[in-house]
């Protein structure tokens, strides 16, 4: 069954999927951009708006289906997984996405997510990462990092944080991307990715909340030097970034290690070519563990590999146990129970 059917007729813009709600997030929040590329990859992907579904769980990013030309539902706090799996399973050719916040989505989400990942929904998963409770006002979520101080850890936060792309795999994922709010290109590709990917697509949305905890991806989001500190990995591309593009990776004995192009014999042939496809996750959680200063962060796809999904098994399951059954009607399921006279 095809998860996305296109208008092959219709041109659509990014206009025909915006609402006419106005947009209530605060200015310069990070969530603008990302509504902004997901319209435009909406529009790209030629799915009509009375085919397209946004399910949100509860936060600052869950406004989000208000903005979207579209079916939408704005669900409870971290059951938007619960709900958007039952809404494609019922409803198979409509094309889902779900949008929820680090908090929404890993902590008290976190069960719904780790089996919608394992179940491998035809889903397309927005997690708006900003590092912070935002709409109860500056909390430590599940991706604080260790030590930063908020509201509710004065003296900093005590506990590890969850790596999103680290739980996907982990929860046997087949697709993971990661963007940055401020880098529009590279945001619209992987978004279009995950959107034809079958199966649970899941995409860490780098997002800056200007309130709580502005300035949260700073250090990549700075034009000036953006380029030197992240890597856009495109698969069957070499894994090469900064600004004069003479850095890569390659591998040191396990490890990933960061090269300079030109310098000690190293050329463009020794540095890593990426491979999304591979079912063997090891490289992919290299990648999704790479830190600044040492490495760069890697944004696009990641990891996208094909498997079953649940809501075609679940199709398919049904219509082979209707082939063999002899019942038909619902006189025939009467007709096949025992039966007396009274």
């Amino acid at each position: 069954m095809e998860t996305i059917q296109k208008n092959q007729e219709i041109q659509y813009t990014a206009k025909d999927f915006k609402s006419d709600q106005y947009v209530r997030w605060c200015p310069a929040c990070g969530d603008y951009a990302i509504l902004s590329s997901l319209q435009k990859v909406m529009a790209e992907l030629g799915v009509p708006p009375a085919n397209t579904a946004v399910i949100s769980g509860i936060g600052c990013s869950s406004r989000l289906p208000y903005y979207i030309s579209g079916y939408g539902f704005h669900t409870i706090h971290g059951r938007g997984a619960a709900v958007a799996t039952g809404v494609k399973v019922a409803n198979p050719d409509l094309t889902v996405w779900q949008i929820t916040g680090d908090g929404d989505c890993l902590a008290i989400g976190g069960n719904h997510f780790i089996h919608s990942v394992r179940r491998n929904i035809d889903i397309n998963v927005l997690i708006f990462n900003n590092q912070i409770y935002g709409l109860t006002k500056g909390q430590f979520s599940p991706t604080t990092p260790k030590g930063f101080k908020t509201k509710s850890s004065p003296y900093g936060t005590i506990e590890q944080s969850f790596r999103p792309g680290e739980i996907t795999i982990g929860a046997r994922g087949t697709f993971f991307g990661r963007v940055l709010d401020v880098d529009l290109k590279s945001s619209q590709m992987t978004m279009l990715a995950a959107a034809q990917h079958k199966g649970t697509s899941v995409v860490e949305c780098l997002v800056n909340c200007i309130i709580f905890n502005d300035g949260a991806h700073g250090w990549l989001s700075e034009k000036t030097s953006r380029e030197d500190r992240i890597i856009v990995l495109e698969h069957g591309q070499k894994m090469i970034f900064g600004k004069e593009r003479n850095k890569g990776l390659v591998l040191d004995g396990f490890n990933l290690k960061v090269v300079t192009i030109g310098e000690n014999g190293v050329t463009e042939d020794d540095i890593l070519t990426h491979d999304a496809k591979t079912q063997d996750p090891t490289l992919h959680l290299k990648l999704i563990y790479m830190e600044g200063p040492d490495f760069p962060i890697a944004l696009g796809v990641i990891r996208d590999v094909p498997a079953e999904t649940y809501n075609d098994a679940i199709v398919n399951q049904i219509a082979k146990e209707q082939e063999k059954s002899s019942i038909k009607t619902f006189d025939d399921l009467i007709d096949s129970l025992e039966q007396w006279e009274v």
